[in-house]
Parts: C-alpha cells; sequence; structure tokens
C-alpha cells in the first residue's frame, strides 16, 4: 500500500488514516502500530522540516513484513541524510548537559528492528522493519 502526503505537518492526520486502513486491510499484529505510528511520524515530521529546498511530495509505502509490518518514506529532490549516522544521544547525560534535537530519530533507531537507507539521483528513502518479539 502507498500513498504521497504533501510536505506539511497537517499531512499527519491523513497519515494516520493511512496507517488505520493498512492495519484494517492486512493481516498484521495490532501490537506493530505503536511503532509504526511513532517511526513514520518522526521520520515524516524530519523530512518536512529540514528538508526545504523541495516541494515534492513524500511517498510512504506499507507492507507486511514475515514477522511484522516494512515502511518506506521516499523524499525527492533532496540532500542525502542517512539517520543511522546521527551522534547519539547521550540520554543518560542530565538535562542541562544535552543539546536539542536527535532525539527523536534516536527513539526510531531504537524501536525499528531494521533501518535501511538509500539514497540515488537526489532521493532518500528510509525503510524500516518493525518486527513480532
Amino acid at each position: 500500500m502507498q500513498e504521497k502526503f504533501g510536505r506539511s505537518l497537517d499531512e499527519l492526520t491523513n497519515i494516520v488514516t493511512f496507517t488505520d486502513q493498512f492495519f484494517a486491510e492486512e493481516d498484521v499484529d495490532p501490537s506493530m502500530r505503536y511503532i509504526v505510528d511513532l517511526c513514520v511520524e518522526e521520520l515524516f515530521v524530519n523530512m518536512v522540516t529540514y528538508n526545504t529546498e523541495t516541494r515534492a511530495d513524500i511517498l510512504i509505502e506499507m507492507g507486511p513484513h514475515e514477522h511484522g509490518v516494512e515502511v518506506s518514506l521516499t523524499d525527492f529532490d533532496v540532500e542525502r541524510f542517512d539517520p543511522r549516522e546521527i551522534k547519539a544521544v547521550d540520554v543518560d547525560a542530565p538535562l542541562e548537559q544535552r543539546t536539542p534535537g536527535g532525539l527523536g530519530l534516536y527513539l526510531v533507531l531504537k524501536m525499528a528492528d531494521s533501518i535501511h537507507y538509500e539514497y540515488r539521483n537526489r532521493t532518500s528513502k528510509i525503510t524500516f522493519i518493525a518486527d513480532r518479539k
């Protein structure tokens, strides 16, 4: 299942509807929903917030995976940004020693079972898999 979404945080409501439809139509463990929602929202918000050089819609694809869900977000006409290469967030540091940012991607990297990144011809594609454990 796939759909394109405009570069606006207002699209988050439509993304939730899209995810609702996917989970209703596919035989996927509903316990995966929280992980999928959090990861999709965080990745989408980062694409909208930081990839401001484009107006192209963002493509979201969801499909059942062996024991869970595979989700891809594709951003067009953008610079390369591999979320797996971000500086690790020190979640044990006192609040006054932390710098803002990065916590959402940190959660995505911790919650998803695997993350794959592709960049070709100014097209950035992040794919994650959420599996039942």
